[in-house]
């Protein structure tokens, strides 16, 4: 029998699949989630790591070939690396990779590499300790600095570290962040401020387009080269600075969108299919989990929704959109 893969109507192939395994957190970054208020899924309504296993088996025969796991913060669900080796032994899987703010990172870096982890990004908005606490709300730095070592010292390279760049709060570190590309194997991803579950004031006065990137470079005279070499499953436009040994990113959804590429569903840990970050549209999976012909027809369902772009920057020029905005934030759909 011919399985049909996961190609859309505008002809884009997904191969990638985002997991959130939970929508809980222990910071509270200042772009994700609000201080107060959030209301968190119960532990029994999460989609078990059996159930999850489940889902990407029938994917992987779809031709999804990459994972991410994503939260909240993934590494608050207890004894991921179990859900990391379950996923690595599925036939047609490849890459598996960890988005995580490395606050518990460094002490189970090893276990979740030799499980099957390929890769990992950490969420990095400040090099500046006092800086780094007020975006996140409590975060201690130094556990992110080590966790970047630990990640180093067992293999999980090339690591990439994710800086959402906001106006007036981390703008001023840009030259400090590419100078770490200097002399480490690490690539920093500029990220534009996404109104992911709001697209208020404050997100359009924090909102930074990542050309400020480039001018910064000319600032300091360092010339740098495109490259497309980086192992990479997302939107991410690489370059190196000469002589540097690492390398930096810019993802741009607002000023320059990667729709036309998108090549990603998503599954939130409460079970539902997600196939455009920005827009409301979600289909409940965990229903049919165990009939994979079914599964195999949601996602081809999910998947025929899927608009031709997000059009996160009619919120910036506040026009109407076509389609209805997502009210769940970062947080609670996995990024």
């Amino acid at each position: 029998m011919t399985i049909q893969t996961l190609t859309d109507r505008f002809d884009r192939k997904h191969d990638y699949l985002r997991i959130s395994v939970t929508d809980r957190c222990n910071l509270r970054c200042i772009y994700c989630m609000p201080e107060e208020g959030m209301e968190f899924e119960p532990a029994e309504h999460l989609l078990s790591y059996d159930e999850i296993t489940s889902v990407v088996k029938v994917l992987a025969g779809m031709g999804v070939r990459k994972l991410r796991l994503t939260g909240g913060e993934p590494l608050v669900r207890k004894e991921l690396d179990v859900l990391v080796a379950m996923l690595s032994q599925i036939p047609g899987i490849e890459d598996i990779a960890l988005t995580t703010n490395g606050i518990y990172l460094a002490s189970r870096a090893e276990r979740l590499k030799q499980a099957g982890l390929t890769r990992v990004n950490i969420s990095l908005d400040s090099l500046n300790s006092d800086r780094f606490k007020m975006i996140t709300r409590g975060g201690d730095i130094n556990k992110v600095l080590a966790s970047i070592d630990a990640c180093i010292n067992v293999g999980l390279s090339p690591i990439k570290l994710n800086v959402v760049l906001m106006r007036g709060i981390n703008d001023d570190e840009i030259a400090d962040f590419l100078s770490l590309t200097m002399d480490r194997d690490i690539n920093v991803r500029f990220i534009e401020y996404m109104p992911i579950g709001h697209h208020d004031s404050q997100w359009k006065s924090l909102y930074l387009p990542l050309k400020q990137v480039f001018d910064v470079c000319a600032e300091n005279n360092w010339s740098f080269e495109s490259i497309s070499s980086l192992c990479s499953n997302g939107p991410s436009d690489n370059y190196k600075i000469a002589g540097a040994i690492g390398s930096f990113g810019l993802i741009h959804p607002i000023s320059n969108h990667f729709c036309q590429t998108c090549n990603r569903l998503r599954l939130t840990a409460d079970g539902y299919i997600k196939p455009c970050l920005a827009w409301s549209e979600q289909f409940q999976v965990r229903r049919v989990i165990g009939d994979d012909e079914a599964v195999r027809q949601l996602f081809l369902e999910a998947l025929s929704t899927k608009p031709e772009s997000h059009e996160m920057a009619k919120h910036l020029l506040e026009e109407q959109t076509t389609h209805m905005p997502t009210l769940r934030r970062m947080s609670q759909i996995g990024g």
